[in-house]
């Protein structure tokens, strides 16, 4: 046998083994427990300790008081926002999320995953919108993006909530980026991180470091705080459990605040889509415009029949008629009990095949899958499959072969041709790298950040912080999920295993059918928020609202979360409320129940057959005509104020109670008939005592007893003297206690009665004390405004209109309310568009987004807008003016062509022909009216990613008129032919002589700098003109005319019409090309100016005259300087000249020889010199040397000679003051 020692032992990475710190143990008994069980009981006081110790309270530094109040008013004033009216209906759209990212980095993925959270469903292939029932009050449409920049730019208008996919192992990509500058343009909707690929690092260190980056990068583009998830691994394909609830736990009580164009403008994102054309016009003319009708939920403000809309990607329409259908996707309080299916419908996306039953304007779609057919009807299935395929057909069957999927195993996902053929983008980058990923065949765009170096010396110390925050964010991940209803669990697994059972009789032994589970519901919040404290939910209402739930892991880069107090109060008052209303739990355990026993089918279809049909019998006695509907019209419900305002929930809400609705009291007993109640007998004491509160001398509670009241009333103001008349009248307990003083004077032997009349005058005393300062506080709350300020009055304002909104229409039913207001957001609408190519209809692919975008009364009209742009800062190239833009305004995409201009100081908008670098500057373009101040985004092209960063400018909408006027500069150049000293008459200039009156009093000037004026015009040439300048002007002058010339805004609107593109081509629609793109396909080369060419200066020799000296001053030059002195000497006579010398070969041999060897000779020479050179310095330094050793031995001995010569001459002293003879 081995005893084994368990002790705690760490085990680190180098081997080495680190016992484990033991850990403090509080003390539960003794003096120090009792001390500080005593100090929690009564609590700490702050005013006891200021009183004790008050110098520790006192201000140290006034200087650092001031910046902490500073500090502490700025981070407050950061979190106010400006408070908008919530027009949020009570019950409101699903939520949007946005699933972002580049291709191949988890998008689908961690879709499926978080509908598999929410719902227990799997869903194949998502195409188009998918909704989700996330909770009680709050439902879910996810929509995925692809890489197509339209889609983006679409995707990022509608949505509510973006979560933004980026690969850890790999960086940013470029896709990023431009979303988010997209989304910083058209409204900045909510932004969460999620970091995916994390199981790819092999090394902590390294994942840490590379998180801790992304998170302060992703800060940086975003805000600081903002939410990043981590997704450490896939197991078997999917996403780890906990990190995806707790994503779809943050998700599920997100607050949202208001974008202004989603507020202003009604719109819907289409879930689906159908075709009303008339199949025979379809027939004899394929090319004709369809009617289609587009389903979806009702967003933004609210929609008037017959209006305008604009569907991105496809254009303008006029709304031919607007129903408002049943809720596909309803809240589960709301849902209505149908006949078909009762499970309540956690799913519904009709593009992705998923829905179950669809009701339309004239029609009902009904959706059976495969696990719903018995096995009967699955031996006839091909035949009926083909009977239907051909009855229903809209398509060629090439076109239905281009679409069709194949599915390789019986409940696989079904695979298509795109699935099969990946995209190849190739990408560029300016600040990127072009990297090729083998495991994906794809070449991606990573972002390289420049100024983002950072040190690994300088990151070494931060790495044992994130240790230390790696361990806390994954401490939680190993809590469990615990089942809050063990009963309903053990129900739902009996029901499981009867269900298995007879499945297997039936069908042979066929795999039983998984039960959908619901996930919890999340507790929500309010919609809108008006700071950013109020954006995130404390820790503690998570706590309170997850309790029994599985904690949070931890994935998250913030730690803490700033609580909001209202709804924490708010969310506790609905708590509490449910827990006291026993009534509303044991209804709602009944309807759990009702419907267990819906799921069971044909299980339990036999029980309690009797008490069914006895049930039958006694509805149909009681739906026996009424006689008192017949005769007043209407049943009308006796109201209970006061069970109504037991059940309000905050002032807003009421509990919904089935039994004491009003359509309950339509079977009421008549009113006029009387029936004795003859059951009560009021001979009973019980029966008097039930009655007798009901009367003044009954017994009522404390605080409403009359007695009581005038009682509190003497105590609470005690005596008073009646200053007319001088009298004091004294109280009830006044008087008592100068009794009592009486009788303990008399009575001084009773001391226990004395003591207990002590007693009750303290208590007394206490209550009268109590009993002010309520008094006080409710006269403090009604008259004094406390700490309230401008931001909590905008916000009470702010509701009060929202309530207001809200009652305004809330008894009118339906149809009324839209006759008046419109279709209000939150319905399920079915929209007829007419007139659509038909192109959309053929080519249309589910998975780009429909939106219909509404349009306001004067936004359907074009012309003149005046913006204000700037160049991004991450283009690569400047813009030039008149190349055409595409840009993104309101609803649409358009290309146009801008004109670029700036205003001078004089007001002048003179022209630009690029835009300025690092500068805004203004921008008159031909589109569509929008309203000023919508921000706006320009690409210049939407096909493919061939440049870097495809967002090439942003900006916003300024005015919308054409009272700007652009100029740009025009030099007019003349030339003088006749000069009259300072009067020239120029001609080339003008043509005729109304052009010349028309600049009259002008400007002109030389190219010298000589200025002049425009007189007048001349007879003959035509187009002469006379003129005055400063100075006299030569011949060789050029004149000059600078004029300023209107320039005209080009009128093109040509909309993107993406959408009418084949399948496939979506991304790849092509506008106008600009002058260069034109030159560069064609091979057409620019010809240049010759003027403007370079070319080889060419001088000629000038020849100068001889010097002429005047006789007259040759006369006044000295001797020497005269110019007969100076004659010029002949040419040297030919005898005189030294002739050439021509040398032997030998000759030059040896020449060359010499001059070699005196060449290194030379060298030899110079060599010599240097190395003398440099022992001379060394030598000089030697000497130099020697000569300070030399001096500091001669200092060294005079020192000694001086000492010694001091100290013989101290001694001379000392000896002849004591030899000095003594005279007696």
């Amino acid at each position: 046998m081995l005893s084994l020692c368990l002790c705690p032992m760490v085990v680190k990475m180098d081997g080495k083994v680190k016992k484990q710190q033991k850990r403090h143990q509080q003390k539960h008994s003794g003096p120090k427990a009792e001390k500080k069980k005593l100090k929690k009981q009564e609590g700490s006081n702050e005013e006891d300790e200021r009183k004790r110790n008050p110098k520790a309270f006192a201000v140290q530094s006034a200087v650092r008081m001031a910046k902490t109040f500073h500090r502490a008013q700025d981070i407050k004033a950061k979190k106010h926002h400006i408070p908008l009216v919530d027009r949020t209906p009570l019950e409101p759209p699903p939520v949007v999320i946005v699933v972002v990212g580049p291709p191949k980095v988890g998008k689908s993925t961690l879709i499926r995953c978080l509908i598999k959270n929410f719902t227990r469903q799997k869903l194949g292939d998502i195409c188009g919108p998918v909704t989700i029932v996330s909770g009680k009050k709050r439902r879910l449409t996810f929509i995925e993006c692809n890489n197509d920049i339209n889609t983006m730019i679409d995707l990022a208008k509608v949505a509510d909530l973006v979560l933004m996919l980026i690969d850890a192992s790999f960086g940013f990509e470029m896709e990023t980026f431009e979303f988010l500058n997209i989304c910083q343009v058209h409204g900045f909707p909510r932004i969460m991180g999620v970091l995916t690929h994390l199981d790819a690092f092999k090394n902590n260190k390294t994942q840490r470091k590379t998180k801790k980056n992304l998170k302060h990068r992703f800060w940086t583009e975003v805000y600081q705080g903002a939410k990043l998830f981590y997704l450490s691994g896939m197991v078997y394909g999917e996403y780890q459990t906990q990190e995806v609830k707790n994503l779809g736990r943050f998700i599920s009580v997100m607050k949202f605040r208001p974008l202004v164009w989603q507020t202003s403008h009604p719109y819907v994102l289409a879930d689906r889509m159908e075709d009303l054309t008339d199949p025979e016009k379809v027939r004899t003319d394929p090319k004709c415009d369809r009617t289609v009708s587009l389903y979806g939920y009702l967003r933004g403000t609210y929609l008037k029949n017959k209006g305008q809309v604009h569907i991105p990607g496809v254009g303008d329409f006029q709304v031919s008629d607007v129903n408002c259908l049943p809720d596909p996707c309803p809240l589960p309080d709301v849902q209505k009990k149908r006949g078909l299916n009762e499970k309540e419908r956690l799913l519904y996306a009709p593009m992705a095949g998923v829905g179950g039953v669809v009701y339309d304007k004239d029609a009902v779609y009904i959706d059976l899958p495969a696990s719903h057919v018995k096995q009967q009807e699955e031996e006839v299935r091909p035949t009926t499959e083909l009977v239907q395929s051909l009855i229903d057909t809209h398509a060629t069957l090439d076109a239905k072969m281009a679409a069709s999927k194949v599915s390789l195993f019986s409940g696989s996902a079904t695979l298509d041709s795109t699935d099969v053929n990946e995209q190849n983008g190739e990408e560029e980058g300016l600040h990127e790298q072009r990297v090729w990923d083998p495991k994906i065949q794809r070449e991606r765009r990573k972002v390289v950040f420049t100024e983002e170096k950072e040190d690994d010396d300088n990151s070494g110390s931060s790495d044992e912080d994130d240790d230390s925050e790696e361990v806390e964010e994954s401490g939680g991940e190993e809590e469990q999920e615990v089942d809050e209803n063990p009963d309903e669990d053990a129900l739902s697994t009996f029901l499981k295993e009867a269900r298995s059972q007879c499945n297997e009789k039936e069908r042979g032994g066929a795999p039983p059918v998984k039960k959908q589970k619901l996930e919890e519901e999340i507790a929500e919040v309010p919609v809108f928020a008006d700071s950013d404290d109020e954006l995130e939910k404390s820790e503690e209402e998570e706590e309170e609202e997850d309790t029994g739930r599985a904690g949070d892991s931890g994935h998250c880069s913030e730690e803490e979360e700033e609580e909001d107090e209202e709804d924490s109060d708010e969310e506790s008052g609905e708590e509490s409320e449910g827990k006291d209303d026993e009534a509303a739990e044991s209804e709602e355990e009944e309807e759990e129940e009702e419907e267990e026993m819906e799921e069971d089918g044909a299980l339990c279809w036999k029980e309690g057959l009797q008490q069914k049909a006895s049930e039958a019998f006694l509805r149909q006695q009681q739906a026996a005509p009424n006689l008192r509907k017949m005769v007043y019209g209407s049943v009308v419900a006796a109201d209970d104020s006061e069970e109504e305002e037991e059940e309000e929930l905050g002032g807003l809400f009421r509990v919904s109670r089935p039994q004491k609705s009003k359509k309950t009291q339509a079977n009421a007993l008549d009113c006029s008939h009387f029936k004795a109640d003859l059951s009560h007998n009021w001979d009973l004491e019980e029966m008097l005592n039930s009655i007798r509160d009901c009367f003044v001398t009954g017994k009522w509670e404390e605080g409403q007893d009359a007695a009581t009241l005038l009682k509190e009333d003497e105590e609470l103001y005690g005596d008073f003297e009646d200053l007319e008349t001088g009298q004091v009248h004294k109280s009830h307990s006044g008087r008592q206690d100068e009794g009592e003083q009486n009788s303990e004077n008399d009575e001084d032997d009773d001391a226990e009665e004395t003591q207990v009349k002590v007693e009750d005058e303290e208590v007394q005393k206490n209550k009268r004390l109590e009993k002010k300062r309520r008094l006080k506080e409710r006269f403090d709350s009604e008259y004094d405004d406390g700490e309230a300020t401008y931001f909590d009055d905008l916000k009470e304002e702010m509701q009060k209109q929202a309530e207001l909104n809200r009652a305004e229409f809330e008894d009118m039913d339906d149809e009324t309310r839209v006759q008046y207001e419109g279709y209000r957001p939150g319905m399920y609408v079915r929209i007829e568009v007419p007139s659509v190519p038909c192109e959309f209809v053929s080519n249309f692919d589910p998975h780009y987004p429909v939106i219909l975008g509404g349009l306001g009364s004067s936004e359907g009209n074009v012309g003149y807008l005046q913006m204000r742009l700037k160049k991004h800062r991450w283009h690569d190239r400047i813009l030039k003016t008149r190349d055409p833009l595409i840009l993104s305004l309101g609803w649409r995409r358009f290309q146009t062509i801008p004109l670029y201009h700036i205003e001078d100081h004089n007001g002048r908008h003179r022209l630009l022909k690029y835009t300025p670098q690092h500068m805004h500057c203004g921008a008159s373009i031909w589109g569509p009216i929008t309203p000023q101040g919508t921000g706006f985004l320009a690409v210049q092209s939407v096909t493919g990613t061939k440049t870097n960063f495809r967002i090439a400018a942003t900006g916003v909408v300024l005015d919308l008129d054409k009272s700007v006027t652009i100029v740009k500069k025009l030099k007019l150049v003349g030339y003088p032919y006749k000069i009259f000293k300072n009067t020239c008459f120029i001609k080339g200039m003008f043509n005729t002589v109304l052009e010349v009156a028309k600049f009259e009093g002008a400007s002109i000037r030389t190219v010298s700098g000589v200025r002049g004026q425009i007189k007048k015009a001349l007879s003959t040439p035509a187009g002469a003109y006379r003129a005055t300048f400063e100075d006299r002007l030569l011949m060789s002058d050029i004149v000059f005319l600078r004029s300023w010339y209107p320039v005209v805004v080009p009128q093109l609107y040509n909309p993107v019409t993406s959408l009418l593109l084949p399948v496939g081509q979506k991304d790849s629609w092509a506008g106008m090309r600009t002058v260069g793109q034109l030159k560069h396909d064609l091979g057409i080369r620019n010809k240049p100016n010759t003027d403007s060419l370079y070319k080889p200066v060419v001088r000629t020799q000038r020849r100068f005259n001889p010097l002429h000296i005047p006789k007259e001053l040759q006369k006044a030059l000295p001797f020497k300087s005269k110019p007969k002195q100076q004659q010029s000497r002949g040419k040297t006579p030919r005898d005189l000249q030294r002739p050439g010398v021509i040398r032997e070969p030998h000759e030059r041999k040896v020449i060359a020889l010499l001059q070699a060897l005196s060449t290194i000779n030379n060298y030899k020479k110079k060599k010599a010199h240097t190395v003398q050179h440099s022992k001379h310095k060394e030598f000089l330094q030697q000497k130099t040397k020697q000569e300070e050793a030399k001096s500091k031995r001669q200092k060294e001995l005079r020192k000694k000679l001086y000492r010694a010569m001091d100290q013989k001459d101290q001694k001379r002293s000392r000896s002849s003051l004591k030899g000095a003879p003594q005279e007696s």
